[in-house]
């Protein structure tokens, strides 16, 4: 390997399936600091919301080229990591190239996910898919969410595994009807969409809802999950923000819903206009309040769970792992002491409920544990 091979260009990120380009907003290293893998490089604007990059080697951060606040388009190399022995011309060299491509906005593109269908029960699932690993792993979002909600967690993972994010019936581009909306419905759904695409064995990651319609789809069928990863996962111990569902699902305008999201993070900041515009618009959708009044119906009981993933998870003997938010306001975390015992538990500082968004990085080490066996 030559010492040209040893310079790692940080780029770009591509996070989720409409960013063209990104904006740091804060450099968290400084040219000469020594890094390790996973480390926090910087936080990037998205059109979304706000995420962190972290570095994907370790090494000495030799040259920070895209500014604070500047955009810098999807794949552009935004900084070099090199081990310390790597001579400043060949540095120098690299820069130089990289900034001509940043000043001249001439990058190539960079592939998101791929998009698709199936049909299963006589509704149309869609899904997004990235990698092309021999391990695969599938993504199952929450109550409201949809396969985007995974934005930073399915590129690093697409790294060593082929990751299928799926939209649930009543979220994103899949048919909003839920039949009766039953968890047994949407696990069904699951099981479908594995049948359809021929995976004889995956990981399956499931957040809130969906991390009950995993361990639904487990006890369904517990020899063709590898594994499970339930991220603040719902049917697990007996508290649950009964207002916050309630009033999610009845938000009829921005200034209504934006209060209810604001539930969902540790810092509300996270809460951008897109992300609520995004929101209002999929709930004006045909069949959506519809979708979300059924589903409601599942996840409560009253003021209380409607859902016991815990009695389901006795039917799948194998490895489970749980991420919990500790300032989860929605599902607190204190539900996790139903798992002790059969997970492995970890308790992310920092983070309310959509962990996966807010700090994805013990997500991806989570499932990525799973992946190692």
């Amino acid at each position: 390997m030559s010492t040209e091979d040893t310079i790692t260009k940080v780029t770009m990120p591509k996070w989720g399936l409409s960013m063209k380009s990104g904006k740091i907003t804060s450099w968290f290293v400084a040219e000469g600091d020594e890094v390790a893998e996973g480390d926090e490089l910087a936080d990037i604007d998205t059109d979304k919301i706000t995420g962190v990059l972290e570095s994907p080697v370790p090494g000495v951060v030799r040259r920070v080229l895209a500014e604070t606040n500047e955009d810098a388009p999807v794949g552009a190399t935004i900084a070099l990591i090199a081990p310390a022995d790597v001579p400043e011309e060949l540095i120098d060299e690299a820069a130089r190239a990289a900034r001509e491509e940043l000043d001249s906005g001439a990058v190539d593109e960079v592939a998101g996910p791929a998009l698709g269908a199936v049909r299963v029960d006589g509704r149309t699932l869609s899904y997004a898919t990235l990698g092309t690993a021999a391990e695969t792993v599938l993504l199952v979002h929450g109550y409201g969410g949809d396969k985007n909600s995974w934005l930073f967690v399915q590129e690093p993972l697409s790294a060593r595994a082929t990751v299928h994010a799926i939209d649930l019936p009543g979220h994103g581009d899949s048919t909003k009807d839920v039949g009766d909306g039953s968890l047994d419905t949407l696990a069904g759904a699951v099981a479908g969409f594995l049948d359809q695409q021929g995976i004889e064995r995956v990981h399956v990651v499931g957040h809130s809802l969906g991390g009950a319609v995993a361990t639904a789809a487990a006890a369904r069928e517990p020899g063709r999950i590898a594994s499970l990863t339930l991220v603040a996962p719902a049917g697990y111990g007996d508290q649950i923000n009964a207002d916050y569902l309630r009033g999610f699902a009845r938000a009829s305008s921005r200034r209504e819903l934006k209060p209810h999201l604001t539930q969902l993070f540790a810092d509300p900041g996270h809460v951008t206009r897109q992300l609520t515009d995004d929101l209002m618009k999929f709930k004006r959708l045909d069949g959506v309040q519809q979708a979300l009044d059924s589903l409601l119906g599942t996840l409560l009981d009253g003021d209380r769970p409607g859902i016991d993933a815990a009695g389901l998870l006795q039917e799948f003997t194998g490895p489970v792992r749980v991420v919990w938010g500790r300032a989860d306001q929605v599902l607190p975390a204190a539900n996790a002491a139903a798992l002790e015992g059969r997970a492995q538990i970890a308790y992310v500082d920092n983070a309310g409920h959509m962990v996966h968004m807010e700090q994805p990085s013990a997500v991806v080490d989570a499932v990525a544990g799973a992946l190692d066996g």
